[in-house]
């Protein structure tokens, strides 16, 4: 039974990737701050602050998928937290490096979350693939160190695969309910100026394209993880409006209020541009929601 070590595995992806994994007859482990004695899937201990890592997690021939990171929404970006979001990303990929490759254990594979920011926090008209290099704000580099902390196994023979991931779409604790956190009392609020295009991709077809990674041996190198349907958000909010029968009365948010609420970390949600799907579709992939209409109804 193939073998695959899960890092973030009881994060929102983590979760139901693994369940996936779990019934496609993989055995799946996870490594965790806190193991879980009553959890479905054995865990193994480690700690990215102090760098200790159960040796024992690691089989020769494991696949690793690596999910670990900081939640880029969860506060401000201060100097302080920006070193935190980059630092669980890079520092762990490397703790996992020192814990295989280095001790003389060789995964298959290194299969490692990336996202879209690579790209920037920018709104154009450009469509973005893989062949663009990353971009130079904050965003933009901490996905170039994340990626190129994965690049140390590719250097080992290893085979690497980068899953640049895009907003995920979940009927549960995705940013979808942040959205739409005022609809229950009827408002469906819209943010920035609105011809921000919102990059997305529902749950099923990232972990579907994690599995692919698992299983398809000829995949290597960077994969932008988003559906081909491209929406700006005012299509999107108007959209959730219409599912939810609701009234699309209210004036935008300003980017300026955003930015004096939540300071840099705005960008991420007045901005953004078009991220091209066409390489994993080349390779073979069908998107189970490929437009905004079905993923939503969906969730």
């Amino acid at each position: 039974m193939p073998r695959v070590v899960v890092t973030g595995g009881n994060g929102l992806v983590g979760r139901h990737l693994s369940s996936l994994l779990l019934q496609d007859n993989n055995e799946v482990v996870h490594l965790s701050r806190r193991p879980r004695e009553n959890s479905a899937f054995r865990s193994f201990r480690w700690d990215p602050r102090t760098g200790y890592c159960d040796g024992d997690a690691f089989h020769q021939g494991d696949t690793i998928i690596h999910l670990a990171g900081a939640n880029i929404g969860a506060g401000r970006w201060t100097g302080a937290r920006k070193r935190e979001i980059t630092g669980s990303r890079v520092t762990t990929a490397r703790m996992i490096f020192r814990a295989t490759v280095a001790a003389g254990i060789i995964p298959s594979a290194f299969i490692t979350a990336s996202a879209t920011g690579i790209y920037g926090s920018v709104t154009s008209e450009r469509i973005y693939s893989e062949s663009d290099p990353p971009a130079g704000d904050f965003l933009g580099e901490t996905c170039r160190l994340w990626e190129e902390a994965a690049d140390s196994f590719a250097g080992a023979g290893v085979r690497v695969v980068k899953v640049r991931t895009s907003v995920v779409l979940s009927p549960h604790g995705s940013a979808l309910a942040k959205l739409t956190a005022l609809s229950g009392a009827g408002l469906i609020v819209r943010l920035g100026p609105g011809n921000q295009y919102f990059p997305w991709i529902h749950i099923d077809d990232l972990c579907r394209i994690y599995m692919r990674a698992v299983s398809d041996e000829t995949m290597t190198g960077p994969y932008n993880a988003v559906a081909p349907g491209h929406v700006t958000h005012d299509m999107l909010m108007r959209e959730i409006a219409r599912q939810r029968r609701l009234p699309l009365f209210l004036p935008h948010i300003p980017a300026w209020l955003l930015r004096l609420i939540l300071g840099e970390m705005s960008v991420v949600l007045t901005s953004g541009s078009r991220i091209s799907s066409e390489h994993i579709t080349r390779e073979g992939y069908i998107f189970a929601y490929p437009d905004i209409t079905s993923a939503l109804k969906a969730c």
